[in-house]
This record gives C-alpha cells, structure tokens and sequence, in this order.
C-alpha cells in the first residue's frame, strides 16, 4: 500500500496567483487563435488578448509561468506564442 504521508502537501498557494489574471473575466477565444487565422486578422486578435494581459496585476507570474511549462499555445503573459519561443531559443531576451 502506498505511503501517503510521504506525499507533498496542498500546493494552492503556488497557483493562487491565477485567482487574479484580467484575463479571468475575458472571452477566451481571444487568447487562442482559431485553425488556419493568419496574418492581420491574427495579430489584431493577439495584441487585443495583449492589451488585456497590459492591464493584469499577475502578469509577470503568468509570463514566468507559460514559459517554465513551455507553453505551446496562445497569448500568455503578454507573449505570443511565436515571442515565447524566440526567448527560450535565446534568440530574445524578456522584457
């Protein structure tokens, strides 16, 4: 039988932070691009979803956090998924 006690306790306070995103009261499609948007339509869409993550008191956490997971869609933190994946190949740094 499994030894439970072993077993990390809550973690709540590590994702308590989410409670706070802007972003909880938006449409989500605004941060995730349908199948096949390209070009202007995608980016107006992207920086929309961008003004809100401007606005949001966690923002930084949700930044740290999309590219700690390497997160591989949508807008998080304020990044796109094309900038988070500029900054963890290194070819940008953070803002």
């Amino acid at each position: 039988m499994t030894e439970i006690s072993r077993l990390p306790g809550p973690v709540m306070e590590l994702w308590e932070w989410q409670y706070q995103g802007a972003c909880r009261e938006a449409d989500d499609t605004l941060f995730f691009h349908p199948e096949g948007e390209r070009g202007s339509t995608r980016r107006r869409r992207a920086e929309a979803a961008k003004a809100i993550c401007r606005s949001c008191p966690v923002m930084m956490q949700c930044r740290e956090q999309s590219l700690r997971v390497r997160e591989p869609y949508g807008v998080w933190g304020g990044l796109s998924e094309d900038e988070r994946s500029a900054i963890l190949a290194g070819k940008t740094r953070p803002a």
